[in-house]
Parts: structure tokens; C-alpha cells; sequence
């Protein structure tokens, strides 16, 4: 089975790529903070990411977990754990 890049994805617009996106982000949200601490940060990235990476998955796989774990390199037990930490059961 060939793994797809993602990076190697390209339309006519060339639409950021998903680490451009992220970077991009991060950039706007540390200047937004003028100077005031940040905390926290790693954890706000990841349910950030992690809730729409696991609603996208599992409308793919039409909320079929096995085919969804497989897709993601989890063990089913652990998407099951994520999809009911934001409210996806």
C-alpha cells in the first residue's frame, strides 16, 4: 500500500498545507497574546487538531471504528478513549 504525502498534495490555488496552517496559526495566536504568558500551549495544539482530525476520520469511515483506528495507527480502544474525551460517541 503507497502512504500519501500530504505535503505532496496541490491544487490550482495552492492552498496551505496543513503544517503552514498550524505554523500560520500559532504565529497569529502569540502575537494576539501582546505580551501576556502563555500556557499550555501543547495541549491547546493537540485538541485543536485532535477533535476535527477525529470528526473528518469518522465521517470518512462512516463512524465505522474499526476501519477509523486502522486509518489512524490506533489501537481501537484508544480512538474510542479520544472519541469520547470531545464528545464524538
Amino acid at each position: 500500500m503507497q502512504h500519501l504525502d500530504i505535503s505532496e498534495i496541490t491544487t490550482e490555488t495552492q492552498t496551505p498545507t496543513l503544517r503552514e496552517s498550524v505554523q500560520s496559526s500559532l504565529e497569529t495566536y502569540f502575537k494576539t497574546l501582546d505580551g501576556q504568558p502563555a500556557s499550555d500551549v501543547y495541549q491547546m495544539v493537540l485538541t485543536e487538531v485532535e477533535a476535527p482530525l477525529f470528526e473528518a476520520v469518522m465521517r470518512y469511515t462512516k463512524d465505522n471504528q474499526t476501519r477509523a483506528s486502522e486509518l489512524l495507527g490506533l489501537n481501537r480502544g484508544t480512538l474510542r478513549k479520544k472519541l469520547k474525551q470531545y464528545d464524538l460517541l
